[in-house]
């Protein structure tokens, strides 16, 4: 029997390649002849750089860029095999696990640091640039990166306005004029399996403000704060950001790269295709995922792609469990504390 692993991270726990690892041993346990394939995953959120760079070759470079809560922090970007392509993964610069839960704030929190890696990556002369955005500790809108780029977002005297959701409620004007030039030179691919809108209840703040530290006061002014500059942004560009899809995904950095002239893309089809999924599970008699099954929640997409039979391994199985079985789950299970279906 032919099995195959194909797991995503589970988030600030394992990666998908340990998580793999785990899931092989167990199944080779109970069917030692079986042959098995492992194959880790990604859907744009953390170690979707590692998991392209494994499938499509490249190397990996570091650089010290400015951490979430603007400390510095040594962070990776890969160029791909093609030498064409680079791979920013916004989590390496400015993801949730670079902050101890005790320590998140997105009222300070900044995607400056995502922004000095995509600077870093242009000077490798690329023409094509993945932006994964998934896993963010922030929520600013983006407007880091913006900053990073060489955007001029300012308050009524003309003075840089700081980092972090707190510092948009002063944001009076935005002179993306002086942005990096080499942008126009690149296309931009995001990377992200969400379709949450900029604002409103399942916009980036009400949906994902909780899990980086916000309570219902704080989230209340993140939303304010969104709004604001959604306003600002529209006036100075034009461009209207409230209600897009995936212009919440990752606190809002798809509001500022679809300024930029991101073209959206699924994470996990992005990922499937680079490893050219479909032709190696070939005539595959089980599947066995991990991580995050439930996409459909909090606005997440579900990839097309289906199997006959498959079993999920995740965090926790709930009643959210129901929603998958169209698409061919047959088992799941869960880790931590479960409300069965």
């Amino acid at each position: 029997m032919k099995i195959i692993i194909a797991p995503d991270s589970f988030k600030e726990s394992m990666t998908a390649a340990e998580a793999g690892q785990a899931m092989e041993s167990a199944v080779l346990r109970v069917f030692p002849e079986a042959d098995v394939q492992t194959i880790p995953v990604g859907d744009g959120g953390e170690g979707t750089l590692e998991t392209l760079l494994s499938a499509a070759g490249g190397f990996r470079r570091e650089a010290t860029v400015t951490g979430p809560m603007g400390e510095p922090v040594r962070a990776s970007y890969g160029i791909l095999g093609d030498g064409e392509t680079a791979v920013v993964e916004m989590a390496q610069a400015s993801g949730l696990q670079r902050v101890l839960p005790g320590k998140r704030d997105p009222l300070i929190a900044t995607t400056y640091g995502t922004g000095e890696l995509i600077r870093a990556a242009l000077a490798h002369g690329v023409k094509r640039l993945v932006v994964t955005i998934g896993g963010s500790a922030t929520n600013d809108g983006g407007a880091g990166i913006l900053q990073a780029l060489g955007a001029a977002l300012t308050d009524e005297r003309g003075n840089p306005i700081g980092f972090g959701s707190g510092a948009l409620h002063a944001l009076h004007r935005a002179d993306l004029s002086a942005l990096d030039s080499r942008l126009q030179s690149a296309v931009i691919r995001v990377a992200c399996d969400v379709s949450n809108p900029l604002l409103g209840e399942r916009g980036a703040s009400r949906v994902f403000g909780p899990q980086k530290g916000a309570d219902g006061e704080t989230i209340e002014l993140l939303e304010s704060n969104m709004q604001h500059y959604a306003e600002v942004m529209r006036k100075e560009t034009g461009i209207a950001l409230d209600d897009v899809p995936g212009a919440g995904a990752g606190g809002g950095i798809g509001a500022a790269l679809l300024l930029l002239g991101g073209e959206f893309v699924s994470g996990i089809d992005l990922v499937l295709d680079t490893l050219s999924f479909d032709e190696r599970k070939g005539r595959c008699g089980f599947r066995v995922d991990g991580g995050r099954q439930n996409r459909r929640s909090n606005g997440r997409r579900q990839s097309d792609r289906r199997h006959r039979e498959k079993s999920g391994q995740c965090g926790r199985s709930g009643a959210g469990i129901r929603g998958l079985r169209s698409s061919g789950l047959r088992a799941d299970a869960g880790m931590g504390p479960s409300v069965r279906p």
